[in-house]
């Protein structure tokens, strides 16, 4: 798998290749598994949630949404001394909290708000740090792409691990919100007036745009929607407002939106598939229990596997994507973890926040890549913008590490009343 890493190849095909070239050398396992094996993992409902959160950030993009909302953010906090960040990091919580994709964020802040920043005084530095690491937060706020597939791949329950992400996600957005104020008043950052009128009046454009996360994030957490019916709410909304807004020129734009989500999706699906290939030899040949009986006899205690596991992960992602790294390691350590008595929702918020900060690490961070692309900065520049808050990232994995409860209370809370 590794040389085929190496080559160039996707992750989907080492993976795939390298399970194949081991199934053939092995007559106890036969090559027709591999196809059942990849549709099986793919036959999940559950699953079907990814493109219709998908569809629904990119429709908010092409109807304007994402615009009215940062219009909204600006008018409530863009006054204060750096206040346009705030708004930008506050749109990008609030997108993110609808679309689950950190980088389709990052880019699409790239263009509404980078623009504007360079336009009131913020250096070109800061502000593609802060489009870069506010993307970034969407990894946790629920509806979290990146929490579902982890759900999909350890069947855990995906609403409790989006109730775990709440408190780490507002803990990442205050760490970044406490960041900017540093800068603001190092800079001496400009800032703005505050007008209740035109505050009134961004309700008045933004409301379809705030009902949104009202309706599907309310209706996920009060019970009515499971994550997939979520997904076609937030999806479906979306679809109803350009066809009523935009009319003929959103029709327009239809087509090629669908197609980039079908693009999109054919992608992670076919990762996933892959994913499934790769779990079924590891079932076979019983590799995580090896593992697991050796992390056994060498003493590991809970902490020193989680350490060890983030650390692998965080030097994965200077190479490898967030959802690549995902699916290699989780199929194997989980069982690891199990065995060792680690909290299963608490392992799944460690590895999105340590994915969520590989989006910002060089060579291979996504977010960078994503703002450079739409703002024209060099991705050297990005990332000096990215690194105080990359910092603050890291201060807030740390937490998580060492103190569970801080992500854990939430959904327990939730589990006890519901059997109360």
């Amino acid at each position: 798998m590794i040389a085929l890493m190496l080559a160039a190849a996707p992750i989907g095909i080492a993976l795939a290749g390298a399970t194949i070239l081991v199934v053939m050398t092995d007559p106890m396992l036969s090559p027709n598994a591999l196809f059942r094996a990849f549709f099986q993992f793919l036959n999940s409902y559950t699953l079907m949630a990814i493109p219709f959160f998908i569809y629904a950030g990119f429709l908010m993009e092409k109807t304007g949404l994402i615009s009215r909302l940062f219009s909204f953010a600006d008018a409530l906090v863009g006054w204060v001394p750096g206040g346009f960040a705030y708004a930008t990091l506050l749109a990008a919580v609030l997108f993110g909290a609808i679309s689950g994709s950190s980088t389709a964020m990052a880019a699409a802040m790239g263009i509404i708000a980078y623009p504007e920043m360079i336009r009131r005084g913020y250096p070109v530095w800061m502000s593609a740090g802060i489009i870069a690491c506010g993307g970034g937060i969407a990894i946790l706020i629920p509806p979290s792409i990146t929490l579902i597939l982890y759900g999909i791949i350890t069947e855990e329950s995906i609403v409790s691990l989006f109730f775990a992400g709440f408190t780490p996600g507002l803990m990442l957005a205050i760490s970044d919100a406490v960041i900017i104020i540093g800068l603001s008043m190092f800079i001496k950052l400009p800032s703005g007036t505050f007008s209740f009128k035109k505050l009134i009046r961004s309700v008045g454009e933004a409301w379809p745009a705030l009902l949104m996360p009202i309706c599907v994030l309310g209706g996920l957490y009060g019970g009515v929607f499971t994550p997939t019916e979520a997904g076609a709410a937030a999806a479906g909304y979306a679809l109803l407002f350009g066809i009523i807004s935009g009319k003929g020129a959103f029709l327009k734009e239809l087509m090629p939106t669908t197609q980039r989500t079908i693009n999109l999706t054919a992608i992670v699906y076919f990762l996933l598939g892959c994913v499934g290939v790769f779990q079924f030899l590891l079932a076979n040949k019983g590799w995580p229990q090896d593992i697991a009986a050796w992390t056994s006899a060498q003493g590991f205690t809970q902490m020193e596997f989680l350490a060890v596991l983030l650390i692998v992960m965080l030097f994965l992602s200077m190479w490898l994507t967030g959802v690549a790294i995902l699916v290699l390691t989780v199929p194997i350590f989980f069982p690891v973890s199990l065995t060792l008595g680690v909290d299963p929702i608490h392992l799944g918020i460690l590895a999105a926040i340590a994915i969520e900060m590989g989006g910002v690490i060089p060579p291979v961070g996504l977010n960078l890549f994503a703002v450079s692309g739409t703002t024209g900065v060099p991705v050297t520049k990005v990332m000096k913008g990215a690194i105080p808050f990359l910092i603050t990232d890291g201060i807030v994995l740390l937490l998580m590490l060492f103190f569970p409860i801080l992500c854990l209370w939430l959904p327990n809370l939730v589990i006890q009343s519901h059997f109360n």
